[in-house]
């Protein structure tokens, strides 16, 4: 049996089992799925084809303060999912832009593209030109705080402020004795993505072990485009980019970030990439959140460190009210 295959029965038979519901039906750009807002479509070309960004762009619901909060989402995240952040910002007077980038969700999944955090950064920079946006905030999650990341190197004069919530990328995984994989074992892996299996994941690593009705938006957000029409090209788009996220470690570029930034962390996160693969000897020490905050925190010239002993990858939907409520205190 493939090794692939021996994993997804370790995790499946292993995890906590959880009540399971039927899974959705959605189009491999999300078509069926309701998003918290009305999404535009920014349409330009890139890699020679012409592609169209989803975003949503949300003004203020109370007196503008006249900044900008910018939203990356992570791997196995859309704009959508920050639908409560993007309400308790929009109430403290914040005009949000959270994307969907190219290759997730709504946005456009072209053939051929070649997939890296440069290219992703580029693309949003010229989406905020295109809704003149210049001076933001730039807040990242999960593979949003890689994209942050680089985006902000490579666009210090835009950012603010620099905000990452259980960024991965805290650690650079081949160097720690993940083993590389190609773009087609990925690619086998992802066809066999399932509802019961998002959903067991997301209950071990976002939430600590705690499930509530409301988490169960996501899990089917998520599954109903690997149970579509589209689900070999959502597939396809989903190995390539695990692909950039294992081969484009950020982790050793921290030193040069020259804006303010904040990380908040959940320390019962467990997120590696590829930990599943390395050598058990390897295993233990990758994927440690309580360690690695503090590791970058000081490798950051300018950064403070906001630590959930008790919450875990998505501290901003596990624990929304705590969350919000220091995320707002620190930007003010």
């Amino acid at each position: 049996m493939h090794r692939w295959l021996h994993t997804v029965f370790f995790v499946l038979l292993c995890a906590p089992t959880v009540a399971l519901a039927e899974t959705p039906v959605y189009g491999p750009q999300l078509e069926g799925f309701e998003y918290p807002h009305t999404v535009g479509s920014f349409e330009f070309t890139s890699q020679g084809q012409t592609v169209q960004m989803a975003y949503m762009d949300v003004p203020p619901t109370t007196q503008a303060n006249g900044r900008t909060v910018v939203l990356m989402h992570g791997k196995n995240f859309c704009g959508a999912s920050w639908e409560g952040s993007i309400a308790a910002l929009t109430e403290a007077g914040y005009r949000v832009v959270a994307p969907d980038q190219i290759g997730f969700c709504r946005s456009s999944k072209p053939t051929g593209y070649q997939y890296s955090f440069h290219q992703l950064a580029h693309n949003t920079s010229a989406l905020l030109d295109h809704l003149d946006v210049t001076q933001h905030v730039v807040m990242g999650h999960s593979m949003g705080g890689m994209l942050a990341t680089r985006y902000a190197l490579l666009y210090p004069q835009r950012v603010e402020k620099l905000v990452m919530v259980n960024p991965i990328g805290l650690e650079d995984w081949l160097a720690k004795g993940v083993p590389y994989i190609s773009v087609d074992e990925w690619y086998e892996g992802q066809l066999k993505t399932t509802r019961e299996g998002i959903k067991n994941y997301q209950l071990t690593t976002y939430y600590n072990g705690e499930w509530r009705p409301e988490f169960d938006r996501w899990v089917d957000m998520s599954a109903g485009m690997f149970n579509g029409p589209g689900k070999e090209t959502v597939a396809w788009h989903s190995a390539l980019t695990f692909d950039m996220i294992l081969t484009q470690p950020v982790y050793h570029e921290f030193h040069r970030l020259q804006v303010p930034t904040v990380l908040f962390i959940g320390e019962q996160d467990n997120t590696a990439i590829g930990k599943h693969l390395a050598p058990e000897d390897k295993r233990e020490a990758l994927g440690d959140y309580r360690a690695m905050a503090r590791d970058v925190a000081e490798r950051i010239p300018d950064a403070s460190l906001q630590l959930y002993p008790d919450l875990a990858h998505s501290p901003q939907v596990q624990d929304p009210t705590r969350f919000h409520a220091d995320l707002l205190k620190l930007l003010n």
